[in-house]
């Protein structure tokens, strides 16, 4: 039923509601990774490393929210789509609550199948929206004639320069084993025969000391 089937976290303390989401995560086409605490979900993205995320708010040792917050705090250049599952209500208070930790979304218990639905097709779209801007953003426009780069300034500049600048790599020069053959070699031939040449052009235009 799903679109792009996806890793999905499930946090969930209470047994049931555990089993009644991760069933409805499984319908949908979904792969599962089923927690039953805030803590327990942490351990399993670090292993993991799973881009959405399902949470109950309210749970033991680490609750929803504080989740989320810390799994913002460590996120690199994937963005990660956390869905807030909550018995409260969706208040204004709640909501403003959940925008501060992070959360993109929210659902009311009890999970409707065609509410979870429709949530994962937001994530699936947001989700395969920031893959494609992030490599985008890794493509680095080059000159097909001189292969300078240019940067997020528009200034053009030498690849060794434009890697220094954002990675600290100091670049060392060398010839491969192909480009000596192709290029080195027959450079070096031509030097050779200019040289043979010009010494020759001298010899016959050199004047004659007569004896």
């Amino acid at each position: 039923m799903c679109h792009i089937p996806m890793k999905v976290l499930a946090v969930e303390d209470d047994k049931v509601g555990r089993s009644v989401l991760c069933r409805a995560l499984e319908r949908l086409g979904h792969e599962v990774i089923e927690t039953k605490d805030g803590e327990e979900a942490w351990e399993a993205w670090l292993k993991e490393k799973p881009r959405v995320v399902v949470s109950d708010w309210r749970m033991p040792k680490l609750d929803g929210l504080k989740l989320c917050a810390r799994l913002r705090a460590q996120q690199g250049q994937e963005y990660l789509y956390f869905i807030l599952v909550t018995g409260t209500g969706g208040t204004g208070q709640n909501r403003r609550a959940a925008a501060d930790a992070g959360v993109d979304d929210f659902l009311t218990k009890p999970v409707s199948l065609s509410d979870l639905w429709m949530r994962l097709r937001v994530a699936e779209r947001i989700l395969t929206y920031t893959l494609k801007v992030h490599r985008l953003e890794e493509m680095m426009p080059m000159c097909s004639y001189c292969k300078k780069i240019r940067d997020d300034r528009n200034y053009w500049q030498q690849i060794e320069s434009y890697i220094n600048e954002r990675t600290g790599t100091e670049i060392s020069h060398s010839v491969c084993p192909d480009c000596y053959q192709r290029v080195v070699i027959p450079e070096l031939a031509r030097l050779k025969r200019e040289a043979l040449k010009t010494h020759a052009v001298r010899r016959v235009s050199a004047p004659r000391i007569p004896r």
